[in-house]
């Protein structure tokens, strides 16, 4: 099963819309990418860019930020699981 990246609909329009298209036309990785109307983060959702990586919340001061840690969970999650991008 892919690694799944969640993105707030409201975020996007505000913080992550880079980090989305950087994710989805990045050919080293192999994730699905979804983006929700909410996904009951609305405290974070307005205050700085999120994303939830495999359920887990991943959070940053800026947009850049947030796609180096979404990167560096995805690789966590690849050596506790085993399984490639």
């Amino acid at each position: 099963m892919k690694p799944l990246v969640e993105f707030c609909a409201s975020n996007v329009s505000s913080y992550t819309k880079s980090v989305m298209e950087a994710l989805e036309n990045d050919p080293e990785l192999d994730v699905d990418v979804l983006e929700y109307g909410c996904l009951g983060h609305c405290g974070e959702c307005y205050m700085q860019p999120f994303a939830l990586v495999n359920g887990d919340l991943v959070q940053a001061a800026t947009a850049e930020e947030l796609l180096a840690n979404i990167k560096k969970k995805l690789r966590e999650d690849e050596e506790d699981d085993g399984f490639p991008f």
